[in-house]
């Protein structure tokens, strides 16, 4: 089979593996689509370089179908769809004793520190599966993982229905926290440098601005009535942002980090002080999480049409980045099976 590794230098190969029977306790899929995401460019750029184990079969967001089980594994079955939640911990440190598992202090994100999803056929622990209604497309469940991301930013802010949120950034983890934060009642906004990205956001229905043109912070005044906004969900990663997301918080709001920062940040400590404002980490996601957006792109919530710009085949994953780099898709799926070896006994496309 052929698989999508990272082996360093801002490279992907194309590389042959073979296909290896399910461990007792793991399950083996067939991978059907992959998305590709923000920490992904984040290893393609070498920034977890300390972190990676090259070279590095990647990828994290995925939908499949079950190809064998392994021994000891009940409850699953050859065919059946599902997705994967890709958190392997260890069940000892403290963080998992306090039951925050998903947080572990010895946390194998798979598709990171463990060998991911790019690949014709995976191998993963039965325990990681979740999984999927009859009838879902397979391509929209690819994005499972990344509506998981969002739902657990917004249940992380405790948004009320009619509570009013801004998020910053307008790419696909904020369009998802906005989407989401909308059906758990909230109004929202969002702040976007790119003019392509706000116009696909404001198609979806939300309020857009560029700082560059607008005062944010009178905008978010005048939007809320002078009180400011009830949550503010920082996604872009970039320092001026982080610098200017306090000033958009009421009294006692809420500042969420959901963005990657691989470096530390300055932030405005005089209006947290004296607005007493929250300030919360959002990382990953637990399995209610998984469960709820599994429901959310069931029920159509989640627009995956119009998410989903592009798909490309196994081998021209290395250009798929490059279109994300330049802003020019919002969410792009990998093929997994389009251009696989055919095995004996089956047919092409099958």
């Amino acid at each position: 089979m052929l698989t999508a590794t990272y082996t360093g230098d801002r490279t992907i190969t194309i590389a042959e593996a073979h296909t290896q029977p399910p461990a007792p306790g793991q399950v083996r899929l067939r991978v059907a689509y992959v998305g590709l995401c923000g920490t992904d460019l984040h290893i393609l750029h070498g920034n977890m370089d300390d972190r990676v184990q090259t070279p590095l079969v990647f990828g994290h967001e995925m939908s499949g179908t079950i190809d064998a089980v392994g021994e000891g594994v009940d409850g699953w079955r050859e065919g059946q769809q599902v997705t994967v939640m890709p958190l392997a911990w260890d069940g000892t440190c403290p963080a998992c004793l306090a039951g925050n598992g998903h947080i572990c202090q010895n946390l194998d994100f798979i598709g990171i520190d463990s060998p991911g999803a790019l690949q014709a056929t995976w191998n993963v622990p039965a325990e990681v599966l979740v999984a999927l209604p009859d009838g879902i497309a397979l391509d929209a469940a690819a994005l499972v993982e990344p509506v998981a991301v969002a739902v657990h930013d917004v249940r992380r802010a405790e948004i009320t229905g009619g509570e009013r949120a801004v998020v910053i950034g307008g790419g696909p983890i904020g369009v998802l926290i906005a989407t989401v934060a909308r059906a758990f009642g909230a109004e929202v906004a969002v702040i976007e440098l790119d003019a392509n990205r706000r116009a696909q956001v404001a198609g979806l229905g939300f309020e857009t601005l560029d700082p560059r043109e607008v005062d944010q912070v009178a905008w978010v005044e005048e939007w809320t009535g002078g009180a400011g906004a009830d949550v503010v969900f920082e996604v872009s990663g970039a320092a001026q942002a982080v610098l200017g997301a306090t000033a958009l918080a009421k009294v006692r709001g809420t500042l969420v980090v959901v963005a990657i920062h691989p470096t530390p940040r300055e932030i405005d400590l005089q209006r947290v002080f004296w607005r007493e404002l929250r300030i919360l980490g959002a990382r990953v996601y637990q399995r209610t999480d998984f469960e709820r957006a599994v429901e959310l792109i069931a029920d159509g919530t989640i627009p995956t049409d119009v998410l989903i710009t592009k798909v490309v085949p196994l081998a021209e994953t290395q250009a798929a980045f490059e279109d994300l780099e330049a802003g020019r898709a919002m969410k792009v799926l990998v093929d997994v099976q389009q251009g696989q070896p055919v095995q004996p006994g089956q047919e092409a496309g099958a």
